[in-house]
């Protein structure tokens, strides 16, 4: 019988996991800026589109290269499931609101 010890490293700083829920475009600046995503390998024109107009996506993508299917994987896909589907309600509002008046 052989006991394996498997070291996780995790790569992604804590700061990163918590500023990202609440402004994920700033936050993947600042690690650009701060640390090298070498680990990644972010390289190309996808990565970039992808901070630009996906931005949720591209951390949950970084999240589960880092530390696959965790606790803060969920936080960060329920967050963004929330920020998705609120963010048609408050459209069909705003439409509705213009055409009333």
């Amino acid at each position: 019988m052989s006991l394996q010890i498997l070291m996780v490293l995790h790569t992604l700083p804590l700061w990163f996991l918590v500023f990202a829920l609440f402004l994920p475009r700033i936050a993947l600046l600042l690690l650009w800026l701060e640390t090298p995503l070498a680990p990644f390998h972010l390289h190309g024109i996808v990565p970039l589109l992808c901070a630009i107009f996906l931005p949720r996506l591209l951390v949950l993508y970084l999240i589960y290269l880092d530390q696959g299917i965790s606790l803060w994987f969920i936080i960060h896909l329920v967050a963004a499931l929330m920020v998705w589907g609120g963010s048609g309600g408050y459209s069909a509002r705003r439409r509705t609101r213009y055409r009333d008046a």
